[in-house]
């Protein structure tokens, strides 16, 4: 749990300031479960130039609480939790030194979201709130007012989460909970998880990742890990602590996601697991009448396919469905095998390519449509697909025939952008695996947008 804040100041000299409003949302990694939000009467006098940044002055916080009225709810928001700042540090002493007045050690761990984007977002030009924020296209209101920041500062966390792959931030977060050697009961823990597609990470005591998933259903899932009988959720449910999550909206974000992390993080009881091969390919080649020819064949190292496929009987089928739509020959594309005209011939479902009927120029046409539209070769293209609430989109950016990474966004002019477009990516590897997650999820769902860059 994250209790994410801003606070506004009287300035002045170091420890001897005044908080005159302070936003904080209590955030769980995914949406905000509680805020506290107030101007405070620091009982002192606002510096002239903090009074021409905030546009707080001294009247304005006649009648407003003093910080010893609201320090028991400052105290029960942030409890249990990390505190999470844009210069935490700057916060973390506001906080401290207003707490030390009224006698109380006030102690919490902190997180700098400046720190963090340095990290996860090298290379910006500035990592100050407003300019990073812009960089990555999220709306702030209010800028220098608590309220406003904070909001910035969670929009801006939630991305900071969303490219974190190595998990850091989640391992850090566990640990801070205290979770029990073992969970007493795996029942709460289900409770605790949503319906939703996503990727899934389940720890250890000490805050470790064993196990990393994807399931459209991520409760359903982690129901199974916790009742099942096979070795691997019984080493599960031997050494689970916690599980955490992270929603994707998109099914193909969270292939891609659980594809990564697993080779990031390698997860011990992930690393025994016979990962899902890949081990047919499509094929193509001009023959001696000058026609493409395509061809399923198995995968060798150093070919490229057009695209590829789990095994042979997906392939075929698909190739089955392309021959049907773009009324290809059967023979030319290796599935019949014939001396003279293909069967569909003799009942009038090819025009003849395979017996020279139909015009070299014509067919390939038809077959060089199958191929654009099912590689992403030497192509500049975003897709883009479900987000992780009503609001929101994924996209995956693909430039020049390699896959960057993925990211989410709520505005279009975030993604017309291309400046913005590529700050708001999580850098991918782009390998074998991950083009054929991608090619196969765009085989099978007809509602991804795909927009030619």
């Amino acid at each position: 749990m994250y209790a994410i804040l801003d606070i506004e100041t009287t300035g002045g000299k170091y420890n001897e300031e005044g908080i005159t409003e302070i936003a904080i949302y209590r955030f769980d990694g995914h949406k905000v479960t509680d805020q506290f939000i107030s101007l405070i009467n620091p009982e002192r006098e606002i510096q002239p130039f903090v009074v021409n940044l905030t546009g707080i002055n001294s009247n304005m916080l006649r009648n407003a609480p003093k910080f010893y009225e609201v320090a028991k709810r400052i105290v029960e928001i942030t409890e249990d939790c990390i505190l999470v700042a844009h210069n935490a540090d700057f916060d973390y002493r506001i906080l401290k030194t207003e707490f030390k007045r009224l006698g109380f050690a006030f102690k919490r761990k902190t997180l700098c979201t400046v720190e963090l984007s340095q990290e996860l977002i090298p290379e910006m030009e500035s990592y100050s709130l407003g300019k990073l924020t812009r960089a990555l296209g999220i709306p702030v209101s209010e800028r220098h007012r608590a309220n406003g920041d904070a909001m910035a500062t969670v929009k801006l966390f939630k991305t900071l989460l969303s490219k974190d792959s190595d998990k850091k931030i989640i391992k850090d977060a566990v640990k801070v909970e205290k979770k029990s050697k073992v969970a007493s009961n795996l029942k709460d823990i289900i409770e605790e998880l949503p319906s939703d597609t996503g990727v899934y990470y389940i720890h250890d005591e000490n805050g470790n990742i064993i196990y990393i998933g994807k399931s459209n259903n991520i409760r359903k899932r982690i129901t199974q890990h916790f009742t099942n009988r096979n070795s691997k959720s019984k080493k599960i449910q031997v050494q689970v602590a916690a599980v955490t999550y992270e929603k994707t909206g998109s099914e193909l974000i969270a292939l891609l996601k659980e594809n990564e992390e697993i080779k990031t993080n390698k997860p011990v009881l992930n690393r025994a697991l016979k990962r899902n091969q890949f081990s047919q390919g499509l094929y193509s080649f001009i023959d001696d009448d000058g026609y493409i020819n395509l061809r399923i064949s198995q995968i060798k190292k150093g070919e490229k396919p057009i695209t590829t496929f789990t095994n042979r009987k997906s392939a075929v089928s698909f190739l089955s469905r392309m021959v049907e739509t773009y009324e290809l020959c059967t023979k030319l594309c290796g599935l019949e095998k014939s001396e003279t005209s293909c069967f569909n011939y003799e009942i009038e479902n090819c025009n003849g390519a395979c017996i020279n009927k139909e015009a070299p120029k014509t067919y390939n046409e038809r077959t060089m449509a199958v191929i654009e539209k099912n590689s992403y070769n030497n192509k500049d293209m975003i897709l883009i697909d479900r987000g992780r609430d009503i609001d929101e989109r994924s996209v995956i950016l693909i430039e020049d025939g390699i896959f960057k990474g993925i990211g989410f966004f709520d505005l279009n002019y975030q993604i017309n952008n291309r400046d913005i477009l590529e700050s708001l990516i999580t850098p991918m590897e782009n390998n074998r695996d991950t083009q054929h997650i991608i090619q196969s999820y765009m085989r099978k769902n007809k509602r991804l947008k795909i927009i030619q860059l």
